[in-house]
This record gives C-alpha cells, sequence and structure tokens, in this order.
C-alpha cells in the first residue's frame, strides 16, 4: 500500500492560537505578561522551546535554564487547552478521505509529543480516520530524521520507501529528502514564506488539488 503521510501543526490544522496562548501562560508565570502575539504564528509551530526562546529573546532575558524549567508547564498548559483555538483547513479532511477512497493509506508524523498528538486529534474528532501515528517522543529521534516518517508509513502496511510527506517546513522537506522519498509543501500556513524555496516535489496552494497531487507523484496507490 502506497501511504500519504500529513505533518499535523500548520499542515493539517492552524494550532498556533493555542500555542501561543501556552506559551503566555509561562510568560505571565514569570511576570512577564503576554510576550508574543498572533504574528508569531510561525514560530509556535516550531514548537514549545522555539517560543520560549523568542519570548525571552524579545525582553532581553534569553536564559537555557528558564527553557527548561518552563517547558514541562508549557506542555501542561497546552495539554489542559489545547484545542481552544485550533481549526482544521478547510476542504483537509476531505482530501484526506479522497485519498483513502483511492486506496492509498494515511497516516501523521509530527514533532508534537504522540499523546498531544493523539488528544488534539480526538478533540477535533478525526483521530481514527488515521491509520498511524508517530510523534516526537514515539521513537528516539524525531524530524527531520526520517526514521519516523518510514515507521509512519510501515505501520499502514507495504513498503515504507512507497510513501509521500505533505508539510509546512524545512523540517519536512529535509525529512522526505533523507527518507528519498517525495514532500509536498503546503503555502497556505502560518510557516508562510517562500515554499518554493525548498524545493519540494510539489507545492499545495488547495487541499481540493491533493489527490492529483499525489497521484502524480504515486500513481500507484495498492
Amino acid at each position: 500500500m502506497a501511504a500519504v503521510i500529513f505533518d499535523l501543526d500548520g499542515t493539517l490544522a492552524d494550532t498556533s492560537g493555542d500555542l501561543l496562548a501556552a506559551a503566555n501562560y509561562c510568560f505571565r508565570d514569570m511576570g512577564l505578561g503576554n510576550v508574543l502575539g498572533s504574528e508569531d504564528a510561525a514560530v509556535a509551530l516550531r514548537g514549545g522551546r522555539a517560543m520560549l526562546s523568542l519570548g525571552l529573546k524579545r525582553v532581553n532575558q534569553v536564559d537555557e535554564t528558564t527553557i527548561n524549567t518552563y517547558y514541562p508547564m508549557l506542555l501542561e498548559a497546552y495539554g489542559d487547552a489545547i484545542s481552544v483555538y485550533t481549526k482544521l483547513y478547510d476542504g483537509a479532511m476531505d482530501a484526506v478521505e479522497t485519498l483513502k477512497s483511492q486506496g492509498y493509506g494515511v497516516g501523521i508524523c509530527t514533532n508534537k509529543p504522540e499523546g498531544l498528538a493523539d488528544q488534539l486529534l480526538r478533540d477535533l474528532g478525526v483521530r481514527h480516520v488515521f491509520g498511524s501515528l508517530v510523534g516526537a517522543d514515539t521513537l528516539p529521534v524525531r524530524k527531520p530524521d526520517p526514521a519516523p516518517l518510514l515507521e509512519a508509513a510501515r505501520l499502514l502496511g507495504g513498503d515504507p520507501k512507497s510513501c509521500i510527506l505533505v508539510g509546512d517546513s524545512d523540517t519536512d522537506r529535509n525529512t522526505a529528502k533523507a527518507a528519498g522519498v517525495p514532500s509536498v509543501l503546503v503555502t497556505f500556513g502560518p510557516a508562510g514564506g517562500d515554499m518554493s524555496a525548498l524545493k519540494p516535489e510539489a507545492l499545495l496552494n488547495d487541499f481540493a488539488a491533493l489527490p492529483s497531487v499525489v497521484a502524480a507523484l504515486l500513481p500507484t496507490a495498492i
């Protein structure tokens, strides 16, 4: 079975609002108030440590010990309010269901901790749609190491090398390249920027086009 593996944050869903809220919870605990805003959505998708680092840099208080101390608090705050602002992108699940109907396996490979990813997908009511889920802590390594991507495909059955990664960042591009499989980068996520500069095998402006893009890159579904 050929497989289409999706990144989660910034690819299937805009999770930046809840991530930023969790980071600002930590900054308020430090007595700094809300340091990050919606303009920092792209950094939010790089993870908790990236948000803490940016916020502390913004107030000239960068300190690795503080980041390490508050990172667990950020994860706890995020888990307590993981789906307040998060929304699936328009057409995302329609595209996923179309791919399944065409015989492709569908799974998720994310650098979000597996437990939080599972929780979010269940909150959004779509966990059952995906046949595999590999998070940042599922294996000893995480993206851009290719192992999590290949594991997400392997869990669906068939040859792990017969897969494609749909993502939104250089991390996803580098993961697919390391695995020797095609990548498709979305152009509508908070990461924004010139995705074409990363030279993926394809760009995706609208989820409605994804089935045809996948068919061109992975012509045989079974």
